[in-house]
């Protein structure tokens, strides 16, 4: 046994969160995908299963009151509260990260009112949100500038209405100052919307703590919800009674079922719902939420950087030098939950690593992810995964 696999065993033999483990279905796979999609909640099928059959298949239209379907958003949102630093009432679930993307950026010009003139985006993005700017923008009358996260604070103006940042860099794995950002943000007088879809389940948020506006996030990642789970919109809660969502829908009506023609809002975050919820899926996720229970984030950050930590030290020792070069910040105040690595033949990297059962992913031209899950990632998982890459790279 080498140097790191005995130090592995040791680690994983302290690790309390280890128990959480055997609550998920792994296999013998290492899985460092889970910042794209988290690994199956054991609980998750036989919950599915009693939705499809008996709340959908007996009770059908009764489910919606006897099963509590109308309130999901709600309730579900209550759940996820507490992994983004967030007090109850402020959260709902439903529609796409993209969707409610949409929704928080053009509440939150709404919001800043006349004579701002100008949207600042994160250049950085993940595509879509910028996409997503863009539509805001040119709906709203609004001119869009992209912009770095560093250099936000000297962007921002007078002009300013909102700012789409990202909390961390879906590539590379660097975490942003959300709390400085945000704090800058508000010192322009400008709102501040943070996509949280590569942070929530992996590290403190502190979305309350901070006072951030508007964030909204996905549940299929870190939070393990399911392939096309539903996202998440916060509005903070002194918000909520001028947010005025660009969607409007007869979910979000003060009275939903008196179907009038003129729209009124409902109280609170519920004026964030748009249509009828996605009940197969959401309650799937309500069932994937259930591993959270006992865990406290501040442990799971722990265990995330401790886990990044050990691979880094891995991959120096067992891919040949110069091979691989490391993207993400070696601080850990400015790292996420993911280890990126530059590599001349990434993707040809990435298949042979999968056909050996280490499971991370490739993006485009040149970058290995992986992405460390700490409920149900392991230190002798790490040993392996870098040896393995070292093994794949020497050939």
């Amino acid at each position: 046994m080498s140097e790191f696999a005995f130090k592995a065993r040791e680690l994983d033999s302290g690790d309390e969160l280890a128990p959480k483990r055997a609550e998920f279905v792994l296999d013998e796979v290492v899985y460092l995908d889970g910042n794209s999609l988290g690994a199956l909640p054991v609980s998750v099928p036989g919950r599915v299963e009693d939705v499809v059959r008996r709340q959908w298949g007996e009770l059908r239209i009764r489910s919606w009151e006897e099963s509590g379907w109308w309130t999901a958003p709600e309730r579900i949102g209550d759940r996820i509260a507490p992994l983004v630093g967030a007090e109850a009432g402020q959260i709902v679930v439903g529609d796409s990260t993209s969707v409610n993307v949409f929704k928080a950026l053009v509440g939150a010009v709404r919001l800043a009112g006349e004579g701002r003139d100008e949207i600042l985006v994160d250049a950085t993005t993940f595509p879509t949100d910028g996409y997503i700017a863009e539509s805001a923008a040119r709906l709203t009358g609004r001119t869009l500038r992209p912009v770095t996260p560093a250099e936000v604070p000297s962007a921002l103006s007078d002009r300013t209405a909102a700012v789409l940042l990202n909390h961390v860099d879906y590539r590379t794995g660097r975490l942003h100052d959300l709390p400085g950002l945000t704090s800058a943000v508000h010192a322009a007088g400008a709102l501040a919307v943070w996509d949280l879809c590569h942070s929530a389940g992996a590290l403190p948020v502190g979305l309350d703590e901070h006072g951030v506006d508007l964030a909204v996030g996905c549940t299929y990642k870190y939070l393990n919800g399911g392939p096309g789970s539903p996202a998440y919109l916060y509005v903070r809660r002194d918000l909520q009674d001028r947010f005025d969502s660009p969607l409007p829908g007869w979910n979000s009506h003060a009275e939903p079922f008196g179907m009038r023609t003129e729209y009124a809002p409902a109280p609170g975050a519920l004026r964030g719902r748009v249509g009828t919820p996605d009940i197969l899926s959401m309650l799937a996720l309500e069932a994937a939420l259930d591993v959270w229970d006992g865990v406290s984030i501040e442990a799971v950050r722990t265990k995330s950087l401790a886990l990044t930590d050990f691979f880094l030290e891995c991959v120096a020792e067992y891919v040949p030098q110069d091979r691989v070069e490391s993207l993400t910040p070696a601080a850990h105040e400015h790292r996420g939950s993911q280890v990126a690595l530059r590599c001349d033949d990434a993707g040809e990297v990435m298949k042979r690593l999968i056909d050996q059962n280490v499971v991370g992913d490739f993006r485009h031209p040149d970058i290995l992810r992986f992405g460390f899950t700490p409920l149900y990632v392991s230190f002798t998982d790490v040993e392996r995964a870098a040896r393995v890459l070292g093994e794949v790279v020497a050939a």
